[in-house]
């Protein structure tokens, strides 16, 4: 062990130049280095193998059997270093690996099922873990090389993590097509007073995240549900007589109509965020570019 802590990579490139050109002066051209450079290495080399390794002749140096018999071995090892350096090209189709993705139920619903589309497609042999995005958790989640991947709105992301941005929606007023307010003209203080459902997918209480911005036009809004997902509200809404801002995206279908409002929230981005220990890992790179490909 003690001889392996001596021995470096610079000491055995000089092994393999004199080995094949058996002439120092060469050897320290083809190098980069002068002559007495090459010598010193060698009497390391010399030290560390206990042996002469080459023997100087008229017409230059010739390898000792030792040296002959090292030398497939060091040709292997610098091979082998070379290919260690030597950027891979990236091969989706024979990826065997697990990528987990954190991702809100708004996310879930409305970016992950193209992109894991894609990636099945792309990659057979890759693993999916999605996992629901917790907002209290999730810096220590990506630390700890448990989330590869988190999907979700900026204000909930580490700022000091790379993203990207994905794409905007916006926020529409919904209700049942049966509740009291359907064919009504109603102003946001009616909004404001009537019954309304959020959707608090990180904590559950009966604060929601148009809060502020109601509070900015001066009302207060009744919350009178608090729902863990956006993907229930509609069947909420069609149940009972109430309203919620629904993503645009995330409405399909139902029993559901839009309000006209004389204002509505400004629309919000969707953001991708990783840890920076993946920054140049190329499964990341190609995942986050089939992501941008899906929502671009």
């Amino acid at each position: 062990m003690a001889k392996l802590e001596r021995l470096d990579i610079k000491q055995l490139r000089v092994f393999q130049a004199l080995l094949r050109e058996q002439n120092a002066s060469r050897a320290a051209g083809q190098l980069g280095l002068t002559q007495q450079a090459v010598s010193e290495q060698l009497k390391k080399l010399r030290d560390i193998f206990d042996d002469r390794l080459f023997l100087r002749k008229t017409h230059g140096l010739v390898p000792t059997p030792l040296a002959q018999s090292l030398a497939p071995k060091v040709d292997e090892i610098l091979l082998e270093l070379q290919r260690l350096l030597t950027p891979q090209k990236f091969d989706p189709a024979a990826v065997q690996s697990t990528f987990v993705i954190s991702a809100t139920d708004y996310a879930q619903q409305i970016v992950l099922p193209a992109l894991l589309a894609e990636l099945r497609r792309e990659a057979p042999g890759l693993k999916i873990v999605v996992r629901d995005f917790e907002i209290d958790t999730l810096h220590a989640l990506m630390e700890s090389n448990h989330v590869n991947l988190a999907i979700a709105f900026p204000d909930y992301l580490p700022e000091s993590y790379p993203s990207r941005h994905l794409f905007s929606d916006r926020h529409v007023c919904m209700t049942s097509k049966h509740s009291s307010i359907a064919d009504q003209s109603v102003t946001l203080a009616d909004i404001a007073r009537h019954p309304n459902i959020i959707a608090s997918p990180s904590r559950p209480n009966l604060k929601g995240s148009l809060d502020d911005w109601f509070k900015a036009q001066g009302l207060a809004r009744n919350i009178a549900i608090s729902a863990p997902c956006f993907s229930v509200v509609p069947a909420y809404l069609e149940a009972t007589d109430s309203v919620a801002f629904l993503p645009a995206r995330a409405i399909t279908g139902g029993e559901l109509v839009a309000l006209t409002l004389e204002a509505l929230p400004e629309p919000f981005d969707v953001t991708a965020a990783w840890h920076p220990r993946y920054n140049d890992d190329p499964l990341h790179q190609w995942v986050v570019s089939q992501l941008m490909d899906v929502t671009g």
